[in-house]
């Protein structure tokens, strides 16, 4: 039977958010009802209540999340109540070409549940990334749900349902960081400190950490900066050659997602290093560049999909490591809130205030 659970919604571009009652259907085939314990509020919920995303208002925000499956529909076998998962935005088909050539992380035609979740009038409602998890509960497709270890912290494994997985994937699956590689990361909140915890469990020994903000360099040295850069005070490119023997680092991950961070990373890589695109850029941004720079420098040029993760495969992995305590989420978690403070939450995060606030359950 359809539940009634209290959610947090925005109407229409750029109004606050509203916490409202909402319809959650029973899981059809291929589905899950899981009981959110947390879920991290990320900049994408904010993009959403913008309109950055799309226009298809009303939207139930809340993507980055943890909890229990409750009920699941017809045909689902991997997961079963009582479960505890993270839920992911990318639930791999298995039959489309990147998934045919191995690459599922790139996989082209992902899942998410058929049936809407509703307003009590019956509007429909847009889950944000397919999730929808600002909310007491909420229906994915089962591809969704990445069991785990049921010991971990709700507040602390959500997390790598988006920023995290984003940001340490930037530099361990897409950048490829190795053993003894320098790595420099500009913008340093959530996505960006991942990737400096990242480049450190993947072996680099030069973590370079670049921003504007004092703050946001000081959590950089918890998550295993070696050296920071204030951008604001001195020049970024400069600075990073010279902490490299004048060469310029192995990878430099640009987590702001402007053209003046990429174009700071691009000239910031050795010869032969490679760039990795993990901020997010708004549409009308453009970059204009001489070609013959392009031309005479080797390496990579990447974006980063998701950290190019895997969740069946890096979800569990990286829930070890943390409970082994090699891997500190915890320290992502800036503070916990309820439903109710989600639109401050907002603010706080516009501000930098924090890396990130959960809502909690």
């Amino acid at each position: 039977m359809a539940q009634t659970v209290r959610g947090v919604i925005a109407r229409s571009k750029n109004a606050p958010v509203e916490v409202t009652e909402i319809i959650v259907p029973d899981p059809g085939p291929g589905e899950a009802v899981v009981r959110v314990q947390a879920c991290g509020v990320c900049h994408t919920d904010l993009h959403y209540r913008e309109g950055g995303i799309n226009d298809e208002f009303p939207f139930l925000l809340g993507h980055e999340a943890a909890g229990v499956v409750e009920s699941v529909g017809a045909g689902v076998t991997d997961v079963g109540p009582g479960d505890f998962v993270i839920l992911n935005w990318r639930a791999v088909c298995g039959t489309c070409r990147a998934c045919r050539k191995g690459k599922p992380w790139y996989c082209f035609s992902t899942f998410n549940a058929d049936r809407p979740m509703t307003l009590t009038d019956g509007t429909p409602l847009t889950p944000a990334l397919g999730i929808g998890a600002f909310a007491e509960k909420t229906l994915v497709h089962s591809g969704q749900c990445t069991k785990v270890d049921p010991t971990a912290s709700p507040a602390a494994a959500g997390l790598l349902g988006c920023g995290v997985m984003a940001g340490l994937g930037a530099a361990v699956n897409t950048g490829a960081v190795g053993r003894g590689d320098s790595v420099a990361v500009i913008g340093c909140g959530g996505v960006g400190n991942a990737a400096v915890a990242g480049a450190r469990l993947a072996g680099a020994t030069t973590v370079i950490a670049v921003d504007i903000d004092e703050r946001k360099l000081k959590w950089a040295t918890g998550f295993g900066a070696t050296h920071t850069v204030d951008a604001a005070a001195e020049d970024a490119v400069e600075r990073i050659r010279e902490l490299t023997d004048g060469f310029g680092a192995d990878v430099v991950i640009d987590a702001v997602g402007r053209p003046e961070t990429w174009k700071q990373a691009f000239y910031a890589r050795d010869l032969a290093g490679t760039v990795v695109l993990v901020g997010v850029p708004t549409p009308d941004m453009t970059l204009e560049m001489p070609l013959i720079d392009f031309f005479s420098r080797g390496g990579s040029l990447k974006s980063s999909w998701y950290g190019d993760c895997l969740p069946s495969r890096d979800f569990p992995y990286l829930i070890e490591l943390y409970k082994q305590g090699r891997f500190d989420l915890d320290a992502f978690v800036s503070e916990t809130i309820s439903l109710d403070d989600v639109e401050a939450a907002f603010t706080r995060m516009h501000r930098g205030e924090v890396l990130r606030s959960v809502v909690m359950l």
